[in-house]
This record gives structure tokens, sequence and C-alpha cells, in this order.
């Protein structure tokens, strides 16, 4: 007596968690922002929105992926049940947060729109890891802290502002992060961009300090970030493990976050 073949188990993790760690650092760093300077009910509402659709974007990609190849696995019906249940969380996370702000903040989700919908085409094409996909992602959810003040009686001018600092830090992580992991392969990668683009960001923020327009304690936050750059790619630096370099970075973000709260 031969018994029937046992299907596969469907790992649900890999299908309603997003893969990348960083992009819990990526979500959380302009929520905790937003909220510490322009805290409101509103700005709770659109966090929680934002974690749905945080949340939504990786069994989204994974039905995607099946449908366009017009297959159905049972994996494809769990990510479309886990797309839907993230979907409706921020849908109705998104309503209650229109209805209880105290400004309309459509101008932020709008100038964040074209940043959100180039990454989505990268993840169509499967390419969601080359570098303009990361930039552009990690953009577009730097908005949130613009977004969240708004909702709470920001004009939109400071508000931008808000958005700018956080995008300026996680850009130059992106490319930081990424030419230092080509380094610890021993892949050939040039160090000079990411030193530049660590030094165009301190030299934006000090001609911010300059015309008064934000705190010392974002220029010394940006400081200690050209410093850690500047460490961390040193070969000596390059053997501390990836997960290591992962959570330094979360480190890092919260160590803008306080710097823009304090000086914002």
């Amino acid at each position: 007596m031969t018994s029937s073949p046992t299907k596969p188990a469907v790992r649900l993790r890999l299908i309603a968690l997003p893969t990348e760690h960083g992009g819990w650092g990526l979500l959380g760093a302009p929520i905790l922002l937003g909220l510490w300077v322009a805290p409101s009910p509103a700005g709770v509402w659109l966090s929680l929105a934002a974690l749905g659709a945080f949340l939504t974007r990786q069994p989204l990609k994974v039905a995607l992926g099946d449908w366009r190849r017009g297959k159905r696995f049972p994996r494809t019906i769990w990510a479309e049940r886990f797309a839907l249940i993230y979907g409706l969380i921020a849908l109705g996370a998104f309503a209650a947060a229109w209805f209880s702000a105290a400004r309309a903040f459509w101008s932020s989700l709008l100038l964040a729109a074209p940043f959100a919908l180039v990454q989505f085409r990268f993840d169509l094409l499967k390419q969601s890891r080359a570098l303009i996909a990361e930039l552009c992602g990690a953009t577009a959810i730097s908005s949130l802290a613009a977004v969240i003040a708004q909702a709470a009686r920001w004009m939109l001018q400071p508000a931008l502002l808000l958005w700018l600092l956080p995008a300026l830090q996680t850009t130059t992580a992106i490319v930081y992060v990424g030419t230092r992991l080509r380094l610890a392969r021993g892949t050939s990668a040039r160090r000079a961009p990411a030193l530049l683009a660590h030094l165009s960001a301190l030299a934006f923020v000090g001609g911010l300090v300059g015309l008064g327009m934000i705190g010392w304690s974002v220029a010394g936050a940006f400081a200690i970030l050209m410093l850690r750059c500047w460490i961390g790619l040193l070969p000596r630096s390059l053997r501390t493990p990836t997960p290591l370099v992962g959570v330094q970075e979360l480190g890092w973000s919260l160590l803008i976050v306080m710097g823009i709260g304090l000086g914002i």
C-alpha cells in the first residue's frame, strides 16, 4: 500500500511578514518622529494605516507573482488573505485619520506618491533590491513624518522639512550599508560615493542650521553619522556580522530622530 505524496507546507511567515528586516526601521523612524513633534489622534491612526500598507506589500508581491505566471498555489490563497486583511486595516485606519485630522494632509501624500509608485514598479519587475527602488521606497516612507505633522495642524513647508531630514538619513544609510556589505563579501566597491553622500547631507544640514531653520542637534547627529560611515568602511570594521550591522543602523536611526526632535 503506497501513501499519497504530502503537499509541501506553506511557510506563512514568508508570506505574512516582510523579508527585508531593515524595513521596520525605515517605517518606525518617521512614525516616531512625527508622533514626537506633532502628536495627535490622527497621527496614531496614520501610523496604523502606514503599518497596514507596509505589511500589505509582501503578500501582495507573492500573489501578483503567481497571478502573472498563471499559477495558483496554496500560498497564493494565503497571500490573498493576508493582503486583504492588511489592506482593510490600512483603509480603515486611514479613514479614521482623515475624519479626525485637524488639517488636510493630502499634499504630502501626493508628493510622496511618485516615489512609492517607482518602488512598486520595481516590485512588479522583481527588482526591489535595485538601488533606485530602495532610495525611492525610503523617501516615500520618510514622508510619514510630514503627513503626521500636517494632520496635527502643521503647515506644508515645515512639514516638508520634517520629511527631508529623515529622508537624507535613510538614503545615505542605504548607500553606506550597500557599500559595506559588498566590501565585506569581497566584492569590488568604491567607498567614495558613500562618504560623499554623507558629506553632502552634513553640508546641507549645516546650511539649514546657518539659516536658522533647525538647531545644532540635527547637525551634530549627521556629523556622527558621517563618522560612523568612515569608521564602518574601514577594513577592520567589515568583520562585523551582517545582522549586527542592521541592529546598529536601527540605533543610528533613533539617534537621528532624537537629533531632529530636539532641533526642529
